[in-house]
């Protein structure tokens, strides 16, 4: 019988101040790499590298209602090359990576989720 068959989970998720996992762990599982680690890539390509882009392809899809799909193709090919140019970079995957082990770090040493965080501020 295998660790996950018998109901237990691994220490390193469980340790740390508020049994959420060791601070100081920087080890990623599949989902942070495969899911969350990307969804700050994408939300970062798109508030912060592909501002113009983003607009353009909004503008276009408001200005053409139901026909948005026909008529922003443009626009909308120019976005994905936005985009793509960002989730390729090795850097800018390096930089999402630190931001999200530095947000997971906090949260396992506090208990408190950055929306929470947000939230008092």
């Amino acid at each position: 019988m295998n660790v996950q068959e018998e109901g237990h989970v691994p220490r390193r998720f469980t340790s740390g101040p508020h049994n959420l996992g060791d601070p100081d762990d920087k080890s990623l599982r599949k989902v942070e790499i495969d899911v969350l680690i990307p969804k700050i890539m994408r939300d970062r390509a798109r508030a912060e590298k592909c501002i113009s882009e983003v607009m353009d392809f909004e503008k276009c899809c408001k200005d053409s209602g139901v026909l948005m799909v026909v008529k922003c193709r443009r626009e909308n090919n120019t976005l994905k090359g936005c985009l793509t140019k960002w989730y390729e970079d090795e850097a800018f995957k390096s930089e999402c990576r630190k931001i999200y082990l530095e947000e997971r770090t906090e949260f396992r040493r506090t208990g408190v989720s950055k929306k929470r965080r947000e939230q008092q501020h």
